[in-house]
């Protein structure tokens, strides 16, 4: 498998529905042109099943239904970068504190929710295909450390849910019908926590056992969450030898500031988030978050990528670098915070995880990544 520079782009449309621009040492260019020009191979993109509320108001953060993200996947690959689809198998955010069944599989039984993955998995890679989109790597499930489609598919030991069996099902049942319609492109399962080997451990023992075979195992690490690069890279070596598999940092950032975007955003304290990164989080990671330390950071994960064993580490995904803050784009809108049950507040709480500064400016991390060579 060939080394990817990947970049998670899922809320591009939605950017430029909001004015984002961007620039590259002063010239206004497009971002899929910046994105080609500092040599990304492959985009990332969600896909939701259904980010509207039952009367017809969005969820924000993209609207990644299949239209929206069929829309983005065909400009990428006109623009000739590769496409991993990632199905989150929920109706808006999927990841380790949420793994909400989509609305209209509320009600289903075990045995239909397998259909139901399958069922949308297939025609989804099928109208895929059919448009034209230069699939390469398809995400069977987002983050799936706690498992998918609670609570039939929870794994939560200190909750007394540990439902592999069913995890297995649901998940072979995405990668049968990835396997039917596009047999060459990769098939990832994706954990979060790439720090805590145990974890990965447990879940792909367990899964294993009872599974589809798969071809790559896909970690998010944000050091501000999960532990130091040393955690990342002695998990990396040791499941690259127990599993065999390929391994691909599938979420990754680093933030270049931790200065405030209030003035970007044109929230009230009340409406507005902030950033991930709480000053508390910031104080025990190893890189500062400023420009030189992001690019730090970088240099120092690509280059120990390629010492993980057995030359099992394959490249990494950015999440989200041209997320800026622009007015109106944010994580969240009232309708999916019901959805969630989640208190909020909304607006955007990544802009100084991204590739490029408050105004748009390219970052110099861009420089290193174009100029890293893996061969």
């Amino acid at each position: 498998m060939k080394f990817v520079k990947g970049m998670d782009l899922s809320t591009l449309l939605e950017l430029e529905r909001c004015g984002a621009k961007y620039y590259d040492h002063g010239q206004e260019m497009a971002i899929l042109d910046i994105m080609k020009k500092y040599d990304v191979d492959t985009i990332r993109l969600r896909i939701w099943n259904d980010p509207w509320s039952e009367d017809g108001k969005s969820y924000g953060a993209g609207e990644n239904d299949v239209k929206t993200t069929l829309e983005i996947a065909k400009r990428v690959t006109a623009a000739g970068f590769g496409v991993l689809m990632n199905f989150h198998y929920s109706d808006f955010w999927a990841d380790p504190g949420k793994q909400i069944k989509p609305k209209a599989w509320k009600d289903y039984s075990v045995d239909e929710l397998e259909q139901a993955v399958y069922d949308f998995t297939l025609e989804t890679m099928e109208l895929f295909k059919k448009e034209g989109v230069n699939i390469t790597m398809v995400q069977v499930g987002n983050e799936l450390s706690n498992g998918l489609l609670w609570p039939e598919g929870m794994i939560r030991e200190d909750l007394g849910k540990t439902e592999y069996d069913n995890v297995a099902r649901f998940v072979s049942a995405g990668i049968r019908a990835v396997r039917k319609v596009t047999p060459d492109a990769g098939v990832m399962i994706h954990l979060d926590n790439g720090g805590n080997n145990e974890l990965y451990r447990r879940w792909f023992d367990h899964y294993v056992e009872r599974g589809e075979d798969f071809d790559m195992i896909g970690l998010s690490y944000y050091p501000f969450w999960h532990g130091t690069m040393d955690m990342l890279f002695h998990n990396m070596n040791d499941i690259a030898e127990r599993y065999h598999k390929d391994l691909v940092i599938a979420e990754v950032s680093m933030g270049f500031t931790m200065d405030d975007y209030k003035a970007y955003e044109k929230l009230t304290d009340e409406e507005r988030k902030g950033y991930a990164t709480r000053p508390a989080l910031v104080e025990k990671i190893e890189f500062p978050m400023t420009v030189q330390g992001q690019y730090d950071f970088t240099k120092t994960l690509l280059e120990r990528l390629l010492t993980v064993k057995e030359g099992r580490g394959k490249g990494f995904f950015w999440w989200e670098p041209a997320w800026i803050p622009v007015a109106g784009s944010g994580w969240a809108t009232p309708e999916s915070l019901k959805y969630m049950n989640d208190p909020g507040p909304c607006g955007n709480e990544w802009a100084n995880q991204a590739l490029f500064d408050y105004d748009g400016n390219a970052l110099p991390t861009l420089e290193l990544i174009r100029d890293f060579q893996a061969e």
